[in-house]
């Protein structure tokens, strides 16, 4: 029984140390999403500000593709 006991201890103790990792893990990818949302966020408000180059009023983001 005692066995048992501490094998089961031994599987709680690595599942725990595995959520430990994981829950660093899903922190840091959180705050990677954050710091590339605010950056992405910091190029979009770049682009919407910049013009065509070609004295019209029209935004980059407002600009159809050459293909159209």
């Amino acid at each position: 029984m005692s066995e048992r006991i501490d094998d089961a201890e031994i599987h709680i103790s690595h599942l725990t140390r595995t959520i430990d990792e994981l829950s660093d893990q899903v922190a840091w990818q959180g705050n990677q999403i954050d710091r590339l949302d605010k950056r992405f966020q910091a190029l979009l408000d770049r682009l919407s500000k910049q013009d065509i180059g070609d004295d019209s009023d029209v935004s980059l983001l407002e600009q159809r593709p050459p293909h159209y």
